[in-house]
């Protein structure tokens, strides 16, 4: 099984590299990998439904785009999300439906506040069968 994430030494901040099989996976699990650094994700249910569509672009701009969105939803609506279902993801865009529930303070355990999504270092690219992103957030 290919691992979804992992971390890599950055100074300051918080830096991971995301693997995929597909883009559209690559997508998913680097959504995945963020909600994973911010809160105890397995304590996440998902249960509601949200839409999450980004404009098209460099497929990196587009990576940073969906991301802080959904650091976004975190941040401001209070979403703590568990499921990224990207289902069309390409330079005209992405579009995904994303699972999880509101922010409970008695249920969900905060671990790494992570305040944006940088450029800083950031890249998207396949590696034999293998899509692969680097990307790091500020913390």
């Amino acid at each position: 099984m290919l691992e979804k994430y992992e971390f890599i030494n950055h100074t300051a901040d918080i830096g991971i590299k995301v693997k995929g099989k597909s883009l559209k996976d690559l997508f998913s699990n680097a959504g995945y990998a963020m909600f994973d650094i911010l809160v105890e994700i397995k304590d996440v249910k998902p249960e509601e439904n949200l839409t999450i569509k980004i404009p098209g672009g460099q497929i990196e701009d587009i990576l940073a785009d969906w991301l802080r969105e959904l650091l976004l939803k975190f941040n401001i609506d209070g979403w703590v999300l568990k499921v990224f279902d990207v289902y069309r993801v390409d330079e005209s865009g992405l579009e995904a439906t994303v699972k999880g529930e509101k922010m409970d303070p008695l249920r969900h355990r905060l671990k790494t506040e992570i305040k944006a999504v940088t450029y800083h270092n950031l890249k998207v690219y396949k590696n034999g069968n293998i899509w692969k992103a680097q990307i790091i957030f500020d913390v």
